[in-house]
């Protein structure tokens, strides 16, 4: 049997090539030419054995997809301002104590009530914890609301401060006063709530906004 010369094709090698030359798909203005004749005979055949060298990984390297153009945007030109963006109304905090306790209808008889919040009836006791803390100050109101329930008295007055505002350099707008803020809380919450009937801002002649009526029940 004759040897086949080094780098020569077999008649089942060339037949072979031309079956799967008929299954490819030709890439984008190219076309696929299947005849065996195009085949590289050999490894030393190739582009190398012909004084080229194939760039690496070449014949692995998948097609690379066209990119578009970028989109201009429309009527910007490079070093115009940008249009401004429109701003959210101004940060208003949430409401206050004593708002939030006006919006719920009162407890208590309507007539004793006006007459509370008018100043007309004096407070029976008072407790001032401006200048405490919150841990400080909470069991300390409990303790006189509790005092002062079980021996059958009906109104006392809670001072608190108005409190300090955050100043110019605060980062967000803030509601002054801590213990104004939480001694509503506390007096509607356990153990509390089932001492406390009502609680009311305080009139001006009690300490206004400083100050919170508590109305305690029989």
């Amino acid at each position: 049997m004759a040897r086949r010369r080094r780098g020569q094709l077999s008649d089942e090698d060339r037949r072979l090539w031309s079956q799967v030359a008929a299954t490819a798909e030709p890439l984008a203005g190219r076309r696929v030419r299947a005849d065996a004749d195009d085949i590289p005979e050999a490894a030393g055949a190739g582009p190398a054995s012909r004084g080229v060298a194939a760039a690496p990984g070449a014949a692995s390297r998948p097609p690379q997809p066209a990119v578009p153009p970028p989109v201009p945007l429309p009527g910007f030109r490079i070093g115009q301002n940008a249009p401004p963006v429109a701003r959210p109304s101004a940060y208003h905090p949430a409401p206050t104590a004593a708002e939030r306790l006006a919006a719920h209808p009162p407890a208590m008889d309507h007539k004793t009530h006006r007459r509370m919040v008018r100043g007309r009836l004096a407070p029976e006791a008072r407790i001032d914890l401006h200048g405490m803390t919150l841990a400080t100050a909470q069991p300390v109101l409990e303790r006189f609301v509790l005092t002062h329930h079980a021996a059958r008295r009906r109104l006392v007055l809670v001072i608190t401060g108005k409190g300090k505002p955050g100043g110019p350099d605060a980062p967000l707008p803030v509601r002054p006063g801590a213990l104004r803020h939480y001694v509503p809380i506390w007096l509607t919450r356990p153990p509390l709530s089932g001492a406390v009937l009502q609680v009311t801002p305080a009139h001006q002649r009690h300490g206004g906004e400083g100050a919170y009526y508590v109305y305690l029940r029989r």
